[in-house]
């Protein structure tokens, strides 16, 4: 099962928990009210309110931060496009002899990094494309030295081109680092945990007239369902239906330049 099936499958299963934990509530306060008619106050208007606001408050956490990491790896693209750009360009002040090589490992080094990005959510086939592009960079960094004037260090090929190529491999390491910045996966049972519980303190909230009204019920249920999938379709964006692949088109724009 995908992670999208998985995600789809943790929603499905709050909807139900908080339904039936809301109906739960609800027949809770009408037997309270059957054994003790004369007191028509359920008593827990405050913890009512600290439980709505303890939910909010995660809520708002957990979609603020997925949220915010969600446009740093769309920027991180960018800043690889940038990254691989510039160190192409200055390719051009090595000795023409070395030029072909260095440009053909380039390229092969950018159908490698988007070969690598194209497999998720198969992380085996991500990372064995990772490793290829690791290797391509062993590659382009011995072809690049070896390309400097070796009598003449202090060249512009070697004082502006190698700079490029470390800030070129570097972001390939924060890219790599940002695929696992998640919080912990108790948030996330403890988003869904104090859903339910919420659930069932709004159950009990509810008037003690016994005939149902499913409306509102249903419609709370779904809509915090419908939240908690949206958080974690964002925190994971090449996994589920949300994803940033559209921003890698900058990098296949890219290679199409690279002639």
């Amino acid at each position: 099962m995908g992670f999208a099936q998985q995600t789809l499958v943790v929603a499905v299963l709050l909807f139900v928990g908080m339904v039936i934990l809301l109906e739960a509530g609800r027949r809770a306060q009408v037997r309270r009210r059957v054994s003790d008619p004369t007191d028509p106050s359920p008593g827990v208007g405050a913890l009512e309110a600290a439980v709505y606001g303890l939910l909010a408050l995660l809520v708002a956490f957990t979609f603020s931060g997925a949220a915010s990491r969600f446009d740093a790896r769309r920027q991180l693209v960018v800043q690889e496009v940038n990254a691989i750009g510039t160190a192409y360009l200055r390719l051009d002040l090595l000795p023409p002899a070395a030029r072909p090589a260095l440009r053909d490992s380039f390229r092969r080094y950018l159908d490698s990094r988007l070969e690598a990005y194209r497999q998720l959510p198969d992380v085996e086939a991500f990372l064995a494309a990772f490793a290829r592009s690791v290797a391509l960079q062993g590659e382009i960094w011995t072809r690049a030295v070896a390309a400097c004037p070796k009598a003449e260090a202090g060249t512009p090929a070697c004082m502006l081109l190698v700079p490029a190529l470390n800030e070129m491999f570097d972001i390939t390491t924060t890219r790599r680092a940002a695929l696992d910045m998640h919080p912990p996966a108790i948030i996330f049972v403890m988003l869904c945990a104090l859903a339910l519980v919420t659930a069932l303190v709004a159950g009990y909230n509810l008037t003690g007239d016994p005939r149902h009204n499913w409306l509102p019920m249903i419609g709370f249920a779904i809509t915090v369902a419908i939240t908690v999938y949206v958080i974690l379709d964002i925190e994971y964006p090449r996994l589920g239906l949300i994803r940033v692949n559209a921003i890698d088109r900058m990098l296949v724009e890219l290679r199409a330049s690279m002639k």
